[in-house]
């Protein structure tokens, strides 16, 4: 089918395995390099991390890849594609930003941004629900 697959994939329980070490492995099972073909965001508070491939590879088969693996299975870690979305929440953002600006700012291609069709400011949290027209938009 035409469905567009996420170029990111979801890594949960990660807590046993370094972000060194995930990415070693990760390089390993892919036959890619860390910063060069993907970049990984590791968030140790929730014991996760995310592999975001800038070279175009086919996703599911990298998560069956990983799922197969022995070590990821020894780490007993997850994998999963990373579902695309339209929305994101933008956090610690500087006080009394206008929708506008915050709109301008996530529609630059620069920022790996795309268009953006709506822009809910919460400015008691400093934060802001950003929704793009585009699913791609939103790196």
């Amino acid at each position: 089918g035409c469905a567009e697959t996420s170029p990111s994939v979801v890594f949960e329980n990660t807590g046993k395995c370094s972000p060194n070490c995930l990415s070693l492995l990760l390089e390993n099972i892919s036959a890619l390099t860390v910063d060069k073909d993907f970049t990984l965001e590791v968030i140790p508070e929730i014991n996760v991390a995310v592999a975001t491939f800038i070279k175009s590879i086919d996703t599911e088969e990298f998560v069956k890849k990983c799922l197969q693996h022995k070590r990821v299975r020894e780490f007993k870690m997850t994998a999963r594609v990373l579902e695309l979305t339209r929305t994101i929440k933008a956090e610690n953002l500087p006080d009394n930003l206008s929708p506008d600006y915050i709109t301008v700012y996530f529609e630059s291609v620069r920022n790996g941004g795309g268009p953006v069709s709506d822009v809910q400011l919460f400015p008691e949290e400093n934060s802001a629900i950003v929704t793009f027209c585009d699913p791609k938009g939103n790196t």
